[in-house]
């Protein structure tokens, strides 16, 4: 068994790259907005310092149950634990779970860009999106953010990154539900049509 956690360098590099692709994307302006962003950022510096840096999950799962845990060990591999748990075998960047974990991770990042654009020309004309992915649901950018988390969590889930997903995702709910007060008062029965006809 080879220990291949400690590398700060990927771990920093990583953080960097994908924060300031994701801020591109999302483009944050509002208060709000940047809340979203730094709340997402912890999740993915936590996610990130353990994916490459310090494996905090396998010491506790180690320390509780021994290394016959799944067959857990320090390899970059027994972090992928829900391929462990699956019993998956072979390289788990390959496999299926991995896939799916890499399409929603991508579908995340193109749904909060291309929403990110739609909305900044429905705001900068002062009406309300309501064409492209704003055609079926009314808090795509949410929705991307939440498809990225639960990508990352099968892909590598952390006992840290599993205590933050709900709360993320539960403060992402109550943030549209915010949103929604805000864009009816601005919008009226228009909006509340809207309301109707989308998720």
């Amino acid at each position: 068994m080879k220990y291949e956690y400690g590398n700060w360098f990927f771990v920093i590099i990583s953080i960097v790259v994908f924060l300031v692709f994701l801020k591109s994307a999302f483009k944050p302006r509002s208060k709000t907005d940047w809340r979203t962003y730094k709340m997402f950022s912890a999740f993915i510096v936590a996610l990130f310092a353990e994916m490459y840096g310090f494996p905090l999950t396998i010491y506790l799962l180690t320390s509780w149950f021994g290394n016959k845990f799944f067959n857990i060990d320090f390899s970059h591999d027994s972090g992928h634990i829900l391929n462990k748990i699956l019993n998956l075998g072979g390289d788990p960047h390959f496999n299926w779970l991995h896939l799916v974990s890499n399409g929603l991770i991508v579908s995340g990042f193109i749904v909060i860009s291309s929403a990110w654009e739609i909305l900044y020309k429905a705001q900068k004309k002062g009406v309300l999106a309501t064409t492209g992915v704003y055609k079926y649901v009314r808090h795509p950018q949410y929705i991307g953010f939440i498809m990225i988390i639960i990508g990352f969590l099968l892909q590598w889930p952390t006992l840290i990154t599993l205590i933050m997903a709900p709360i993320l995702i539960i403060r992402y709910f109550i943030l549209a539900k915010q949103e929604e007060k805000e864009v009816e008062k601005k919008f009226g029965n228009i909006y509340l049509n809207y309301k109707k006809i989308t998720f």
